[in-house]
């Protein structure tokens, strides 16, 4: 009778899980907040068609990003994403509102992400890129990495086309996603943004980048001529140049604006057929450039610039 109450006992326990050293230890929301390689992931829908917005717990803190997925979004071609970092002090919706990548990506059959900064007790809303973010502890790099795995875990996305695009300190934020995480990234586009010196010295990419640069003259916020926080922007374009061993000498086109002359400068030859471009505007200032203001259209020419290529480099 002694042999069977013990059996009994026995069984209790580890049906409980007090006798199993394999049982977890995370049985509720306590628990993965204390956790913090554990996301926990909230989507819901917008009132815009096919925007949802998503709601995580990544390193403690907590943190979200838009995801906009075309209806007639076609499951048999390659599903290529595209993120769109806003500026410092902005916010997700907002670039979300002036960059209108909807419409393109209705067009051309790609997701688009729009994540958010984080905050800090000296910082606004931002992207922790060294240099002048220096006093920032926020793990963007770790944050971009983990939304990338959500997303591919709701979307068979195509994950050798992820391309990056931001404004000001989201620009910032593509060079070092292309300096860190180069094995996510196929190309990426800055408009008004560049390299702090933390990037620029540190950067460490596996394979050639393309990269496109927009950028004006009359820029004061993100200076052409780079200040201490930041690389010239003639800098940046040598660095990539020089890593992807492109021909230093660029196919020129200069385009007619109200007296302006904007140049389109694109370096070929580069390994894997990549390219690097500079669009240079004399008298835009710290910006997104759209046709009605600067005869630019900065989303168009992202889309066209990045999407002809893969982790691989010029799609053939």
């Amino acid at each position: 009778m002694k042999i069977v109450l013990l059996i009994i006992l026995l069984f209790s326990l580890i049906s409980c899980g007090g006798g199993s050293s394999t049982a977890s230890n995370i049985d509720d929301n306590n628990g993965l907040q204390n956790n913090p390689s554990i996301t926990v992931e909230n989507c819901i829908s917008t009132n815009q068609v096919g925007l949802k917005k998503c709601d995580l717990l990544h390193d403690n803190r907590e943190r979200f990003y838009y995801i906009y997925t075309p209806e007639n979004l076609n499951s048999n071609q390659s599903i290529p994403v595209l993120f769109a970092f806003h500026g410092y002090g902005s916010s997700a919706s907002r670039h979300m509102n002036y960059t209108n990548y909807m419409q393109i990506a209705d067009e051309n059959n790609f997701v688009v992400v729009y994540p958010q900064g984080a905050t800090t007790p000296t910082l606004s809303a931002h992207w922790n890129v060294g240099g002048w973010t220096s006093k920032s502890t926020v793990k963007d790099i770790e944050f971009i990495e983990t939304v990338i795995n959500l997303i591919q875990d709701k979307i068979q996305i195509d994950q050798s086309r992820i391309y990056s695009s931001g404004m000001s300190n989201g620009g910032y934020m593509g060079y070092h996603l292309a300096c860190n995480l180069s094995e996510k990234f196929a190309a990426i586009a800055s408009v008004t943004g560049s390299m702090t010196t933390n990037t620029y010295d540190e950067c460490d990419t596996r394979h050639p980048m393309p990269v496109l640069q927009i950028h004006g003259l009359l820029d004061y916020v993100v200076p052409y001529e780079g200040n201490s926080g930041s690389k010239s922007i003639s800098d940046v374009i040598e660095y990539w140049i020089n890593f992807n061993s492109c021909n230093p000498y660029p196919e020129t086109f200069i385009k007619y604006d109200n007296y302006s002359l904007i140049t389109y400068e694109t370096y070929n030859s580069c390994i894997n057929d990549v390219s690097v471009k500079l669009i240079l505007h004399p008298t835009m200032g710290h910006t997104w450039p759209t046709i009605q203001s600067y005869n630019i259209n900065a989303s168009g020419e992202i889309w066209n610039f990045v999407s002809k290529y893969d982790l691989n480099g010029l799609i053939k």
